[in-house]
């Protein structure tokens, strides 16, 4: 905890998300802080701006990659779907065990990584069973929970709502915004997607609106925290926005930039 001038102590949290395999910044992020946030997606799948890189490469190479991207990205989800199947086929291995083979490998990275103390949520791409595996005694694992940092009270609510991507911690509409409820008034409000607003939802790169929470929109409008922080959606039209009373920020895309987003107060 740092001090200003006047000798008043400070806080600084540096925050992350969309981590996606980035170990080797994410031992750095919490340099100078106070403590780290990350707001999850760990672990990486497939790389959008690399097509060699992740877990759907390294099992079928980066032709079958480069597919998968062009089908995704023209919203060619049924496709998309099809051609997995075939690939997941021919490998001769259960998909389960081969996904929680990589995603095992990841974490055990990037949960070493973590610098102490780090206070973490799920992302929608996260298999939440196998946190409290890798969490060090160091790592608090926070969803729909609150903690008090330097006397400010935040809250997290990991996950995203489902869509025609079916990644593995999608939940319905109806248990999103029950965990957002249970979180209740806090100062700063952490969660993986952001409220539903169409300049924060909208990635310029992808060409698609991300899913948004309006639970959490509710909830910033009538709890109005002094911010709501989040990650998701890696290259949105607008980064930051204000609703009412609330600093809304997309802390950015951490597996691209490497840079921890600093909040102090």
């Amino acid at each position: 905890m740092a001090a200003t001038p006047s000798g008043v102590p400070r806080t600084r949290v540096h925050v992350v998300s969309d981590v996606h395999g980035n170990a080797r910044d994410l031992a750095r992020a919490g340099d100078g802080a106070d403590a780290l946030i990350c707001l999850g997606d760990l672990v990486l799948f497939l790389d959008y701006a690399d097509h060699s890189r992740g877990i759907f490469p390294d099992l079928f190479g980066v032709e079958n990659a480069d597919r998968l991207v062009d089908l995704r990205t023209a919203r060619r989800f049924e496709e998309a779907r099809e051609l997995g199947a075939r690939l997941w086929g021919g490998i001769g291995m259960d998909r389960a065990t081969a996904i929680e083979k990589a995603v095992r490998k990841q974490y055990a990275e990037m949960f070493a990584a973590f610098p102490a103390p780090t206070y973490a949520t799920y992302g929608n791409v996260d298999m939440p069973p196998l946190w409290r595996e890798y969490a060090g005694p160091g790592t608090t694992v926070l969803d729909g929970e609150r903690v008090e940092i330097g006397g400010w009270v935040f809250g997290f609510v990991g996950g995203g709502l489902r869509t025609p991507m079916r990644t593995p911690y999608e939940i319905s509409d109806e248990e999103y915004a029950a965990k957002i409820e249970a979180v209740g008034e806090v100062d700063v409000l952490c969660t993986h997607i952001p409220p539903e607003v169409p300049e924060l939802v909208y990635d310029t790169v992808a060409r698609r609106f991300e899913r948004g929470s309006r639970a959490l929109l509710d909830a910033i409008r009538r709890t109005r925290p002094r911010y709501s922080l989040f990650g998701h959606v890696h290259q949105p039209l607008v980064k930051r926005m204000r609703i009412g009373a609330t600093e809304c920020v997309n802390v950015g895309h951490f597996a691209g930039t490497g840079r921890p987003w600093a909040l102090e107060w």
